[in-house]
């Protein structure tokens, strides 16, 4: 998909805007018909769907900081279709996550569910991090739902498999780890018991 830097987008809009109404008061409104429609083009675009895909570059090249302050360029994200919005919502999550500010970071992933996303990829990764989110607050009965719910999606990410892979394993290990213990704990109040009465021995 053919991207335009988010700076050039916005110097476009200026001079085609800009132009189109100095020619429509100079030469009449059809000499700067084809200048203000490439121009309300380019802000339509701006306006529905921000800059979540230039965002998500910066995300993936590990550059948070970038990907906040290029969000931060769009400018009403309500006006964003909603697809975008969802996306938008998905980027600011992962990037209060990373933060470590899981609660702000859990607001924003609820409210992606609750958008549109465009793939089963989308919401599985939102409810892994929901997952994640609950499991680092030790809430496992709220991270096991939330991975139940990515479970029954047709995700077809390789990395996104990978990453329900590695949670099944960590749940599966505690739940070992927790019948472990339970084991141990029967095995050592059977030893506590008081067996059978024995002789003491003669004192000499």
């Amino acid at each position: 998909m053919l991207t335009i830097n988010i700076y050039l987008k916005l110097a476009l809009i200026v001079l085609f805007l800009g132009g189109g109404i100095v020619l429509w008061s100079i030469y009449g409104f059809w000499y700067s018909l084809i200048f203000l429609l490439i121009g309300l083009g380019l802000l339509a675009s701006y306006l529905l769907l921000g800059t979540v895909q230039s965002a998500s570059t910066f995300i993936q090249n590990g550059d948070f900081d970038g990907a906040e302050k290029r969000l931060n360029l769009t400018l009403k994200p309500s006006w964003l279709y909603v697809t975008n919005r969802a996306i938008y919502k998905i980027l600011k999550g992962t990037i209060a996550s990373q933060t470590g500010e899981s609660k702000v970071a859990e607001g924003y992933f609820n409210e992606a569910l609750a958008l549109k996303l465009p793939t089963d990829n989308e919401k599985g990764m939102v409810l892994i991090q929901l997952a994640s989110i609950h499991a680092n607050k030790g809430n496992l009965t709220g991270a096991k739902n939330y991975f139940n719910q990515a479970k029954k999606l047709k995700i077809t990410e390789p990395q996104i498999k990978e990453q329900l892979n590695y949670i099944e394993k960590a749940f599966n290990q505690n739940v070992a780890s927790r019948k472990a213990a339970q084991s141990m704990g029967k095995g050592g109040r059977r030893m506590m018991q008081p067996g059978g009465k024995r002789k003491r021995p003669k004192m000499r």
